[in-house]
């Protein structure tokens, strides 16, 4: 059993292919390096924060599609690698800028809907057509929001939400 995640969110997880303890830190270093080194058009290259590193370790690759209603909102699809949002210079330099923190893509939402990205802390944010969302405070959290359907708040034009 595992209480880190509430069940739902555990069976989605282990559905994908998570369990406990999973770990691939060459993957992880080799994703961050090969992300960094790829500069957009503009010259500017993507900010690897630690936080990015440690999710592409634990959950690399994984393709999470979680089943049933949300608790608040339809649970979104996930997809946690980099390079479906590689070209996101730009567009996450931006919310950086609103937020006072670099942040690195980790994947995508709701099959291509929604860029996901953390900053240094940990806080993961998704951005998509309808704004700039705060997600949680770590991943951890944010995949529960994403597993169970849990509303994601707007971050304002201030950076805070």
């Amino acid at each position: 059993m595992n209480d880190r995640f509430p069940p739902l969110v555990t069976e989605a997880l282990q559905a994908a292919g998570w369990v406990p303890g999973r770990r691939d830190d060459d993957r992880a270093q080799q994703w961050a390096l090969r992300l960094a080194a790829d500069a957009a058009p503009d010259g500017r290259q993507h900010t690897i924060v630690r936080a990015a590193v440690e999710a592409y370790g634990e959950f690399g690759g994984l393709l999470v599609r979680p089943q049933g209603d949300g608790e608040q909102i339809a649970p979104s699809t996930f997809h946690l690698d980099p390079f479906l949002v590689g070209r996101s210079v730009g567009t996450l330099a931006e919310l950086a800028a609103a937020i006072g923190a670099p942040l690195t893509p980790i994947g995508e939402e709701g099959d291509g809907v929604g860029i996901l990205a953390v900053d240094e802390p940990g806080r993961v944010f998704v951005l998509d057509h309808g704004g700039d969302w705060y997600l949680g405070a770590d991943l951890d959290e944010a995949i529960t929001a994403l597993v169970l359907g849990r509303q994601p708040h707007r971050v304002r034009q201030d950076g805070t939400w």
